[in-house]
């Protein structure tokens, strides 16, 4: 397994966030007039608007991928409008032709089998998260072919290896939806192999040869053991605390299958990059920083060795491990602005694909052939923002209360810092922007949250709050038991510190985010009902108690974690702390207007999550707006979805702090948007819908 298919598939477990995502002419501002007036220095004009369309719409062309042999390209680009699977020569990017015909939410990760014979892709139905594999063939020739027909099942890619091209290890949980079972996949066709039953582990490792030699298996109380596959029975290897296990995860062997590639925490603060040896447990770190965790490695596709990792404290430092890739990447940086990330490689490592990004330059694919020492573009996820006034991040750190470094992120209208040094020449408007998961982090680069935010007048602070991950363990288990608690706190001490440093004033400050985030604004709306003058919840949970009792079956393996790091149902006194952390109990102390966003088939925080601060709010005769998606999950993948709740939030906000709006009409063109509750909360919803009702 790559270390990016293992990290992203970690992630799926620990992640809460549902991400809302993407291009149309320039309109004037809206109509609606607020009762107060926008802030602006006199002697600068507000940039003009960038349309939503061009910043939440569908990219042009994103996740570049080569084949095996370098000859060709695999994107994913809008047919009709939906995200396909499209190929082209690497040398006419312009002759590509869709491989696959979706058309509903769209395809958000695809990959090339070793042989370069299928392009493989994970696919859920409306947000529901039962991912099944498909396989189309490159030329486009045939139906895609479902490679795991099963209902009610979610399918992950454990291992895939060049030495058996028409191979792979998937899991699935068809036969028990808490657990994954290992099966061989022949790809050609079809044929499902059971090698492994995945009764009680939170995944496997398999070698390059495919063999499953390694399980990872909850320890009671938190952690996990990570045991060594002895004939048909398993012995430990080595030992991970409940306070590592978020920073410590084996991701791949060693080329000649000896050895484990992790990232580790144990015996130190921040996860170092090291090699395991899988008989004797003796272990050797190849790459370390005392700032913060590897984050990401490059495995050389010949060798299999990783020949460089990255480890991101403000910013993402690469730092090569193998003479050939420092001479490599030291020729791309003199040719190629913005920070670099080596997409895919060719098989024989004779081409690379590289992308550069940067705060104001969303994605621009470059191919490196490297025994020539030529690089050339080839093409820009969002070509229709080149011409549009994008805005800088700027990193820093804000210190907390009780003393942890918070490394943070603040954009500012263009026109409000006309030196460029991060503070505006008068105070604005504020938007605190809060991460999900929480166990995930906010980075520098390109933004369109930061970028649409800033264009409309307000300046945008996101906040790696203790529990956030990439600092370190301390301050991962800084965050045990404190949601609502001092993870909030970390929250308040950076809207206090923008107050301070003349950001914004404490009546400009609104609060907004996915999942975590969404549950950050109910509590911020809640525990401190006078901070914020207005919030914006998306998929957020609002009761605790029942979201750990809704998780979806197949978190069963992380439940422990999730119990002693959020809270334990099992226990009377874990009980209470998840009660008097439910923003829920607390709804009759909201002040402040409240803008709620909800998938109807996420199955980690369910509708009921919002459905029920709804309804509390109601019982308190409190105005809430409550927007609903039918046919989305954990986040909104449809662009036309995405863009009706944006444009729904800009009017909102527009209405809370001033600022600029683009108008609302024709925002809800295309979508399924519901809104149950609180239409006339926000000026032209009610009128929008009925015309879209009506045109329906």
């Amino acid at each position: 397994m790559s270390p990016r298919i293992f990290l992203a598939a970690l992630a799926a477990v620990l992640l809460m966030l549902g991400g809302c995502g993407q291009p149309a002419d320039e309109r004037p501002a809206t109509t609606p007039e607020p009762d107060h007036e926008m802030t602006t220095t006199p002697e600068t004009t507000p940039d003009t608007l960038i349309d939503r369309e061009r910043l939440f719409g569908n990219p042009e062309r994103a996740q570049g991928r080569l084949s095996p042999d370098g000859s060709t390209v695999s994107f994913l680009a809008p047919l009709d409008g939906v995200l396909n699977v499209w190929v082209a020569p690497v040398d006419n990017i312009a002759d590509a032709t869709a491989v696959t015909r979706d058309t509903g939410r769209g395809i958000r990760n695809h990959f090339w089998s070793p042989d370069g014979e299928w392009i493989l892709y994970l696919q859920d139905t409306d947000g529901d998260e039962n991912f099944l594999l498909y396989a189309v063939s490159p030329d486009g020739e045939g139906d895609p072919r479902n490679l795991t027909p099963f209902d009610d099942t979610t399918a992950q890619v454990v291992r895939m290896s060049r030495d058996h091209p028409d191979t792979i290890l998937v899991g699935l949980n068809n036969r028990d939806a808490r657990w994954h079972d290992v099966h061989r996949l022949t790809l050609s066709t079809g044929e499902l192999e059971l090698v492994t039953e995945g009764d009680g582990f939170l995944g496997f490792l398999a070698d390059h040869d495919l063999d499953v030699r390694l399980a990872m298996r909850p320890r009671q109380g938190g952690g996990m053991d990570l045991l060594r596959r002895d004939g048909d029975a398993w012995e430990t290897l080595l030992t991970v605390e409940q306070e590592d296990d978020l920073s410590t995860q084996p991701f791949d062997f060693t080329s000649d299958n000896s050895r484990i590639y992790m990232v580790d925490s144990r015996d130190r603060d921040t996860a170092a990059l090291v090699t395991i040896d899988v008989d004797s447990g003796e272990r050797e770190v190849l790459g370390e920083s005392d700032r913060a965790d590897v984050s990401n490695v490059v495995i050389d596709r010949v060798s299999r060795d990783v020949v460089a990792y990255a480890v991101n404290y403000k910013q993402v430092e690469w730092h090569p491990l193998d003479e050939d890739f420092a001479r490599d990447f030291e020729f791309l940086g003199e040719r190629i602005d913005g920070e670099l990330s080596v997409a895919s490689q060719s098989a024989d490592g004779s081409r690379w694909l590289v992308v550069a990004s940067d705060a104001t330059v969303p994605g621009r694919y470059y191919l490196y052939e490297r025994e020539a020492g030529e690089v050339r573009p080839l093409f820009d996820t969002r070509p229709q923002l080149a011409d549009e006034p994008l805005t800088p991040m700027h990193p820093l750190v804000i210190r907390s209360r009780d003393g942890l470094d918070l490394v943070s992120y603040l954009s500012l209208p263009r026109w409000t810092d006309p030196d460029g040094d991060g503070r505006p020449a008068e105070p604005q408007p504020l938007v605190l922007l809060v991460h999900g998961g929480p166990w995930a982090r906010d980075s520098f680069g390109y933004q369109p949250e930061h970028q649409w935010l800033a264009n409309r007048g307000y300046a945008v602070l996101s906040v790696n709050f203790r529990g956030s991950t990439g600092f370190g363990k301390s301050f991962i288990n800084a965050a045990d038991g404190e949601w609502a608690g001092k993870m909030h706190d970390d929250l308040i001490d950076a809207v206090e510190w923008a107050i301070d440093e003349g950001i914004t004033t404490p009546e400009q400050v609104a609060i907004m985010g996915g999942s975590y985030g969404g549950y950050a604004t109910l509590v911020g709306l809640t525990v401190t009902p006078e901070t914020f003058a207005c919030g914006v919840d998306i998929v957020g949970p609002s009761n605790l108690e029942t979201l750990l009792e809704s998780i979806p079956p197949y978190w069963e393996a992380f439940f422990e974690n999730l119990a002693r790091r959020v809270g334990d149902p099992r226990t009377e006194e874990g009980r209470e702390l998840l009660r008097e952390r439910s923003p829920l109990h607390l709804a009759d102390r909201i002040q402040r207007p409240l803008l709620i966003a909800q998938g109807a088939n996420d199955p980690r925080v369910k509708q009921a999550e919002s459905d029920q601060i709804v309804e509390a709010m109601q019982a308190n005769e409190l105005p809430v707006t409550y927007v609903l998606y039918p046919d989305e999950g954990h986040g909104f993948a449809r662009p036309e979805n995405r863009l009706a709740f944006y444009g729904i939030t800009e009017v909102f906000l527009y209405e809370c702090l001033g600022g600029q709006a683009q108008p609302i009409d024709g925002a809800l063109e295309g979508s399924t948007t519901e809104v149950p509750v609180g239409a006339d909360f926000v000026t032209g919803l009610a009128e929008e819908l009925a015309r879209w009702q009506a045109a329906d």
